[in-house]
């Protein structure tokens, strides 16, 4: 029995649609806007090419939460969001003005934070850090 492709041999479903770059000044409601930039590129993604999984969505919009939020409470002054859709999934770039590279932290019991870096090394199939003079850029990939 023979399938059709579900898009043309020209392009493929995620090529039309376009990356976020957004930037943010750094300070705590910056998180929410991080997410809500991030849940309009979704759409636009799910538009073109819905998600493997329903999860996914969740789990992308889970590390852009946990990646703001570190820049927010780690690194002083502003951050930038990229995202861009890739063949298999979500490239997510955040980029903070601290050199400090993430580590995880021990998780306690009754103690907040300790469990967002070990959420996104979870969560995504790739995860670099590539430090600058003027900063860092952390790099996940994700599937969709």
């Amino acid at each position: 029995m023979a399938t059709e492709p579900r898009w043309d041999n020209k392009t493929w479903p995620f090529e039309s649609v376009q990356s976020l770059k957004a930037g943010f000044k750094g300070e705590l409601h910056d998180v929410t806007d991080a997410r809500l930039a991030a849940e309009e590129f979704l759409r636009r993604l799910a538009r073109a090419s819905t998600p493997t999984s329903p999860e996914h969505w969740n789990d992308i919009l889970l590390v852009v939460d946990e990646l703001a939020a570190n820049a927010v409470q780690y690194a002083p002054g502003p951050f930038g969001l990229w995202m861009r859709p890739t063949f298999d999934g979500v490239h997510v770039t955040l980029h903070d003005t601290s050199t400090i590279p993430p580590s995880p932290r021990p998780f306690r019991p009754g103690r907040a934070g300790g469990i967002g870096w070990h959420l996104v090394n979870t969560l995504c199939d790739q995860v670099s850090v590539v430090v600058h003079p003027d900063g860092k850029d952390v790099h996940v990939f994700l599937p969709w």
